[in-house]
């Protein structure tokens, strides 16, 4: 039996499991397409009802994966969407959630988010939010890789402290965000999305890490996804399009991590000690 996923909680009430499904590079393959749909179905089956996907993502062909996956079962799935900062004028928006949504198959899309920060001003992406939540296109509205300054000025814009999350780049390799973003956002109940959060895979041939899994009997992945677990409103978007490690992914919310593992952690992965500019992929 596995343990229930923990929850967290975003500012309009709806709760979320805090280990989800990422798509980057999903739809870029035909050949690859089935195994993707299959390893997505198996993590909704196993609870990770969060998808996030964007219209960037194979130019659309992740979105069609996300919408085969949810099909016949769109009320189990919450599905994250973003708009490209090329497309987030307020008409453009609307235009590329409307591209989305056919794209998903769906009438909604659960949070969709602004990528990252363009050359139109954030009041009139905002705008567009609003005038889709309005209208029952999008629930909820949030950015991706914005710092501490870009925050600022988001809640300075007319409804911009509507924005229900924020998605960036962090896992044990790349702390960053723990100094000041990661508390910025949870003073204003505001999850973060952590995107990456093997670190590329990277994280899983770290010899130090490699030695702490053996003593859980357990990956480095899932270890790597445990402490994310530790933080509170952190949720974790790992992308595979294998069925097994969907399932090994969903293990990883079994393991818990004492102290003693939390401090062994801090010491191969020290957390920041100043402010650091926040990094992306």
């Amino acid at each position: 039996m596995h343990d229930p996923i923990p929850t967290t909680t975003f500012p309009d009430g709806r709760k979320v499991p805090v280990l989800g499904q990422g798509t980057w590079r999903m739809g870029e393959n035909r050949t690859k397409a089935a195994d993707e749909i299959r390893s997505l179905q198996i993590g909704l089956d196993l609870g990770m009802t969060l998808i996030d996907t964007a219209e960037m993502y194979g130019n659309g062909g992740s979105e069609r994966i996300v919408g085969e996956v949810v099909r016949g079962r769109r009320d189990e799935a919450f599905i994250v969407s973003k708009v490209l900062p090329s497309n987030a004028s307020r008409s453009g928006t609307i235009a590329a959630c409307e591209r989305s949504l056919r794209h998903l198959g769906t009438d909604r899309i659960d949070l969709y988010l602004l990528h990252w920060r363009g050359g139109y001003p954030l009041a009139e992406t905002v705008a567009a939010f609003e005038e889709l939540k309005r209208d029952g296109k999008i629930i909820a509205w949030g950015v991706s890789n914005f710092d501490v300054d870009d925050m600022e000025e988001l809640i300075s814009v007319p409804e911009g402290g509507n924005v229900a999350t924020n998605q960036v780049l962090y896992n044990l390799g790349r702390r960053g965000i723990e100094y000041d973003l990661l508390p910025w956002c949870r003073d204003r109940s505001v999850p973060i999305m952590a995107y990456s959060p093997l670190d590329e895979g990277r994280l899983l041939h770290d010899a130090d890490l490699v030695h702490i899994a053996k003593a859980h009997q357990a990956t480095p992945a899932q270890v790597a996804l445990a402490f994310l677990k530790t933080r509170a409103g952190v949720i974790s978007i790992p992308k595979t399009g294998s069925a097994e490690r969907s399932r090994e992914n969903r293990d990883a919310m079994d393991i818990h991590l004492t102290a003693e593992n939390l401090a062994e952690l801090d010491r191969v992965f020290p957390p920041p000690r100043r402010k650091m500019r926040l990094e992306v992929i």
